[in-house]
């Protein structure tokens, strides 16, 4: 499955997410790498030396995830500005009311 705005997609299915009881704020397209480190996790007993490979490789792809989407920021923020110095006026966020 495509996520749009993102070079990554999504390997695990909802199905599989909800069988593995993945939380919501995890379902994103890192949660293939998730499920297998939690497994880990609950037959090593949670011990921090243990799935090391499985965290390294989960943690380097929600690092991948947030850098992917800094730099898409960064990029509206400069097109914002480059609008903004032409003299193009973007949509409020807060429209202006009559003589306030």
């Amino acid at each position: 499955m495509e996520v749009p705005g993102s070079s990554k997609k999504m390997i695990a299915t909802q199905e599989e997410m909800v069988e593995n009881k993945v939380p919501l704020a995890y379902r994103d397209q890192c949660a293939h790498l998730l499920i297998p480190l939690n497994k880990c996790r609950q037959s090593e007993f949670y011990l921090p030396w243990k799935c090391e490979d499985e965290r390294h490789t989960y943690e380097k792809c929600a690092y991948e995830l947030v850098m992917e989407r800094m730099l898409q920021m960064q990029k509206i923020r400069e097109e914002e500005a480059r609008m903004k110095q032409k003299g193009h006026q973007s949509i409020p966020l807060i429209p202006k009311t009559a003589n306030v």
